[in-house]
């Protein structure tokens, strides 16, 4: 299969470190969150997973609106909420909440069409029987 896109970011440190990617446009410093016994006041790789997730999972569901030739009063929003928790087993495991709000749009109709918008997001595909992924319509 042919890559439609790639990039790579390089991470030093790891949770207390930098990220750069490879053309320079990401470039921060990641630190672990308060609530995991760290400083806080940085960004962490939940936060750039939620944001990841809930920006790709958003242009799927308006390709979709697109398709179908549905027109939302204003433009969808997508909340992603991410998780982190012990697995039991020493490890760890991730979990996403995603709140999908389409203006103008009763709920089943909107629950379709996030459904279809489900099935064709690289994010969803990736995670899809690997993490529990939660999806609402607000």
């Amino acid at each position: 299969m042919k890559a439609l896109y790639q990039t790579t970011v390089e991470v030093t440190g790891g949770r207390n470190g930098k990220v750069k990617s490879e053309d320079g446009i990401l470039e921060l410093e990641v630190r672990m969150p308060k609530e995991l016994g760290g400083t806080g006041g940085y960004t962490n790789p939940e936060q750039l997973f939620a944001a990841g997730y809930a920006s790709c999972f958003d242009s799927a569901l308006n390709l979709i609106m697109n398709q179908e030739k549905v027109k939302p009063e204003a433009p969808s929003t997508v909340k992603a909420t991410v998780a982190l928790s012990a697995n039991g087993a020493g490890g760890f495991v991730l979990a996403v909440a995603l709140n999908v709000h389409i203006p103008g749009l009763e709920k089943e109709e909107a629950q379709k069409l996030v459904d279809k918008a489900h099935l064709i997001c690289p994010y969803s595909n990736a995670t899809r029987g690997n993490i529990d992924v939660q999806l609402t319509i607000i």
